[in-house]
């Protein structure tokens, strides 16, 4: 029930983050070549989404590896901290290619249109397409216990939909000619990273404020911990996450004179974990009149 460490979890973690990262990689170059063969500027916007993807994808194994590290005297719970920190550089990220993509976009429509080789941009965001999904299938798992893998998968998923936007600008231009649609898909691009960005930040800030996890509530856990046999009351509670998908807990239960501390104590934990997912819980167990001198605090 004490143990901080991220253990097998994280090292799934790396490795599903190092084969995306090679996966990004590898079609971040096909995009840049379909770009100058096809003078796309979705395409190249797409590409330097990927480019920012694969600079995040090495942020977030440096510090998954980081959080692997174990707890000490001076970093009692660990590094896995180093995610959420991961995560707000990835955020930052987002939010600079969001503004290079807009401005490129704009520019693009007000000068002079650039003939855009339509079945080059097809055959290439078509590459991209498959590609992403295959990465997004790989992290969709994993992203739901690490905020840091979360910030890796949802980029990738922007890269999924640039591709379906570079998609539909290329079949337009195919069937109709009209090259702005590059451009427009370009600040489509840039329109849809913004949202994603701005939902990393508010998580990360979150974590960072120690806020209880979304989807938890305080008062419904003071309920089940009121329901266990021999305790009286509960207060000074307090829920805050480490990183996505490592709550921690604190209360002070007040129990029975005639109760066995350690059977409480092991309900009480028992049922933190088997409820609330909460494997780290700390209780500090005081007997029926028991005077807490921060009581005031």
């Amino acid at each position: 029930m004490h143990d901080h460490a991220p253990g097998i979890r994280g090292a799934g973690n790396r490795r599903l983050l190092a084969v995306s990262l090679s996966i990004t990689g590898a079609v971040m170059v096909v995009q840049i070549i379909g770009s100058v063969l096809s003078g796309s500027l979705a395409l190249l916007a797409d590409a330097a989404h990927m480019l920012t993807d694969a600079a995040a994808l090495v942020i977030a194994l440096i510090a998954s590896s980081v959080a692997l590290r174990p707890a000490n005297d001076r970093r009692t719970f660990g590094y896995q901290r180093a995610e959420v920190l991961g995560a707000l550089v990835n955020a930052v990220i987002l939010i600079v290619l969001a503004v290079w993509v807009a401005v490129e976009g704009v520019l693009r429509l007000t000068t002079a249109q650039i003939e855009v080789a339509g079945p080059t941009m097809l055959v290439v965001a078509d590459i991209g397409l498959c590609a992403n999904a295959v990465s997004m299938w790989l992290l969709s798992r994993a992203q739901r216990h690490s905020i840091n893998v979360r910030g890796a998968y949802l980029e990738v998923m922007g890269d999924l939909l640039g591709s379906v936007a570079v998609i539909v600008a290329a079949t337009i231009i195919l069937t109709t000619g009209w090259m702005p649609a590059d451009a427009l898909a370009s600040l489509l691009i840039a329109v849809m990273i913004v949202p994603r960005a701005v939902g990393l930040l508010r998580e990360v800030a979150s974590v960072l404020s120690e806020s209880v996890p979304a989807g938890m509530r305080v008062e419904t856990i003071r309920e089940h911990i009121l329901t266990t046999p021999g305790v009286r009351e509960v207060h000074d509670v307090h829920v805050w996450q480490l990183t996505r998908g490592a709550p921690v807990f604190t209360a002070h239960v007040v129990v029975d004179d005639d109760t066995t501390t350690g059977e409480v104590l092991t309900r009480l934990q028992t049922c933190l974990a088997e409820h609330f997912d909460v494997e780290h819980s700390t209780f500090q167990l005081e007997p029926a009149g028991h005077t807490d001198p921060d009581a005031h605090v």
